[in-house]
């Protein structure tokens, strides 16, 4: 017997009965997209891995450890996206819209890729929603990704959500940080992770980042960025705290945020949802005004964030707020040696309904518990004394309730019946 082939360690198969809940978040996430004036970009699975290395940043994590790379036939070295900012970013610059003066409001929804260690909703190949405002430097840039992100949220049910802030500084004050931390940090080098140490000499904020208990006790102790913000970056964090404030949005300050990516300039955020513990993250952003200049395009402002499916969707489940289908499909049953009637009859209601056939010579009562396990609300029943009729049986599944209708005025009643019902059926 061959070996039975299974899903490879970090992915997983996302099957019928759990993968209507993605479709509710994901029609959420394109609604409410839509709704503040953002619009679709898709971009490749993988790109030039120089792209991450420059976007992302040579020092973090994820192009250090986590990436999936290969060469093509071409010996060209590839990367499988790690997250979607530089791609976007790349993209536009490509098509030439990063030009001074312009902007553009655009997320993305889809798969990406990090070798990391599988655990409670995270997995080697993730899933994101992400919006990016690219051209704006405004503080209110900063506060509508951060509202659309938690009026999301909040839409699908979740409560008790944190929205926690920081800013990590500019090209003006955050150089002399970073020395200020290298110098503080200097003489207990050895005290320190090995990555932290590798840190301490690329960017020095990344130390702030580190899980390791021993790195994040003496982290502890270091004096945060928010205490060297030059004016321009203190009065912009201060303008996103007002808008915040203005638009009814609760927020706390977190010193130690940086987020996990090198092209973060003053804000940073994040949003938590404290049901799930070490990994209450949701999603998060910040402003990344030098990544288009650092990728080839003009020196233009840019804001964003990202959104982990799979963690929405746990904390979903954990506040029993998983979205489920309607139960509005209509179920076509027949009698016997009445099939061809029944295709005709099918093909007609499935241009405006949702319909399910079954395919097997079965008897009309294992057809209707069929309909039954598949959640269909409304069941036609097509048998011989209906085509003589020239009418059709109505049943509503819920309540056992059935009526004859003529056959020429089936579409109105099924849709008078699945708008009582409160669905659409399509």
């Amino acid at each position: 017997m061959s070996k039975r082939l299974q899903a490879m360690r970090g992915t997983r198969d996302i099957l019928p009965g759990e993968v209507e809940a993605w479709q509710a978040l994901e029609d959420a996430a394109r609604r409410f997209s839509a709704r503040y004036g953002y619009r679709e970009i898709r971009t490749p699975y993988f790109e030039a891995t120089e792209l991450f290395a420059r976007g992302v940043g040579e020092s973090t994590d994820i192009v250090r450890k986590e990436m999936y790379t290969f060469p093509d036939r071409k010996g060209r070295s590839l990367t499988l996206r790690p997250e979607g900012t530089a791609g976007v970013a790349r993209a536009l610059i490509e098509a030439g819209l990063t030009q001074p003066g312009m902007l553009h409001r655009v997320y993305y929804l889809g798969p990406m890729f990090r070798y990391d260690r599988p655990q409670a909703g995270r997995y080697r190949q993730f899933h994101q929603w992400g919006a990016e405002v690219v051209g704006s430097a405004s503080p209110w840039a900063d506060v509508e990704t951060i509202l659309l992100l938690v009026d999301l949220l909040g839409t699908m049910g979740l409560a008790g959500l944190t929205v926690k802030l920081n800013s990590v500084g500019d090209a003006t004050c955050r150089p002399a940080f970073q020395q200020r931390i290298r110098e503080i940090l200097g003489p207990r080098r050895a005290e320190l992770c090995p990555d932290c140490q590798e840190r301490l000499d690329k960017n020095p904020l990344r130390v702030f980042d580190c899980k390791v208990p021993s790195c994040q006790e003496i982290v502890h102790h270091l004096p945060p960025m928010l205490d060297s913000l030059c004016d321009a970056c203190r009065a912009h964090l201060e303008q996103v705290k007002r808008g915040l404030e203005a638009a009814g949005a609760r927020y706390e300050i977190d010193p130690g945020l940086v987020r996990g990516l090198d092209y973060y300039a003053r804000t940073a955020y994040e949003v938590h949802h404290g049901q799930l513990g070490a990994q209450s993250a949701l999603g998060g952003g910040g402003r990344y005004d030098g990544l288009i200049h650092l990728l080839g395009g003009a020196d233009v402002p840019a804001v964003g964030f990202s959104m982990g499916v799979e963690r929405t969707l746990l904390a979903l489940e954990e506040e029993g707020k998983t979205p489920r289908p309607e139960s509005a499909g209509v179920f076509l049953a027949r009698g016997a040696g009445l099939g061809d009637e029944a295709l005709r009859l099918a093909r007609e209601l499935r241009r405006r309904f949702q319909v399910y056939l079954d395919l097997e010579e079965r008897g009309l009562g294992a057809q209707l518990k069929q309909a039954d396990r598949l959640g269909a609300r409304l069941a036609v029943i097509l048998g011989e004394d209906e085509v003589k009729a020239g009418e059709l049986t109505l049943k509503d599944l819920a309540t056992g309730e059935q009526r004859r209708v003529p056959r020429a005025g089936i579409e109105e009643a099924l849709a008078a019946a699945l708008a009582a019902a409160g669905g659409t059926g399509r």
